[in-house]
């Protein structure tokens, strides 16, 4: 997994790779303003603010967040998250799906595409409170479909995150109010699958 290092001694605020509504109607412009502009770079403030003084200085962002603990830790989780999940989508698109390795990947550990998606949208919505779920790979290439509480990542576990769904409210109680499910179900429309094609292939 490529290491977020931080430039000066600080990390910044991942700049989004499309257009604040490139991802509508899935993500309204709205969404993406304050989920990026306000929550995430929260997070990213207040790990800097943190790191002066806490042996973590000059650390990757993935080797704080698996050497941590507490506050530091919840902010440099958030941030990894985040850059993940949004760095994964593209404008919306019918009949999304991935190809090649990664699909034949998918079928063989879940039986199918379509029963993949059932699988992780129920992650999604049976999580109780925050958190993520998260397709993963383990060191032998094995999928995994995991549930990360508040802002636990898979590499916590030894295991390489691929795609994401963040179940926090703020990322989608603007759009969806508290129809947690239907907003799981958008999302399959704006995966950007080449994107975790190639974190498959790392």
């Amino acid at each position: 997994m490529k290491q977020t290092m931080p430039i000066d001694g600080k990390f910044e605020l991942m700049t989004l790779p499309y257009a604040p509504d490139a991802l509508a109607p899935v993500i309204s412009a709205e969404t993406l303003g304050f989920h990026h502009g306000k929550h995430l770079n929260a997070y990213v403030t207040n790990l800097n603010a943190a790191l002066p003084g806490s042996g973590m200085e000059g650390k990757s962002l993935e080797e704080v967040v698996l050497n941590a603990q507490g506050g530091m830790l919840n902010n440099a989780g958030q941030i990894l998250n985040h850059n993940l999940y949004f760095s994964q989508f593209r404008a919306p698109r019918a009949d999304n799906a991935p190809a090649g390795r990664l699909a034949q990947a998918i079928d063989e550990e879940f039986g199918s595409f379509e029963a993949f998606k059932e699988a992780f949208a129920k992650a999604g919505a049976t999580l109780f409170g925050s958190g993520w779920a998260w397709l993963s790979a383990n060191a032998e290439g094995k999928l995994v479909i995991t549930q990360e509480p508040n802002a636990a990542n898979p590499i916590q576990h030894s295991l390489r995150p691929l795609m994401t769904m963040d179940v926090w409210e703020h990322a989608y109680y603007l759009d969806y109010q508290n129809r947690r499910p239907d907003h799981l179900a958008a999302l399959w429309q704006i995966i950007d699958w080449d994107v975790v094609a190639a974190r498959y292939e790392e």
